[in-house]
């Protein structure tokens, strides 16, 4: 089980989850684009709506980056349909309930809640480049700031 962050210059690792449509999602999809690919612990909590939110209002400067945004939780397809449609979400959630993708990507990781230990998804963010390379990574974010720091790097990574 990895309990480390993958490295910038790293190949992205590969993935196909369910949407919450129940499409099959693969990261390959999307070559050629720049993905912001964000790991969040659970659908409809205080910090994960308040990122998906901030994600929403920021998606149109993400589109004028041809920017992909893909939220990715433990949590399955049917719960993303009503998290997507409760806050008019217009950027892909993928389901992974197996961890494949969580473990893959280092987030599955140790975490300490009112003092007891628990294994649970980190709030991470990573930016992927256009040739499938890890090109930022994002440990710990801030749900509500994550959104325009990535756009302000997207902004001056140019």
């Amino acid at each position: 089980m990895a309990d480390t962050y993958l490295s910038v210059g790293d190949t992205a690792p590969a993935f196909t989850l369910p949407d919450k449509d129940g499409n099959m999602v693969s990261l390959a999809d999307f070559r050629g684009k720049k993905v912001i690919l964000y790991f969040y612990p659970k659908d409809n909590t205080p910090g994960c709506t308040r990122q998906a939110c901030a994600f929403a209002a920021a998606y149109e400067g993400f589109k004028a980056l041809d920017a992909v945004v893909i939220g990715v939780s433990k949590d399955s397809a049917a719960s993303h349909v009503k998290f997507a449609e409760k806050y008019s979400l217009p950027f892909i959630l993928l389901a992974d309930t197996d961890l494949a993708a969580i473990q893959a990507y280092g987030v599955w990781q140790e975490k300490t809640m009112y003092g007891k230990k628990t294994m649970g998804v980190t709030r991470t963010t990573y930016i992927i480049s256009e040739d499938g390379l890890i090109e930022k990574v994002m440990p710990k974010v801030k749900p509500d700031t994550n959104a325009a720091e990535i756009l302000a790097y997207l902004g001056t990574a140019r």
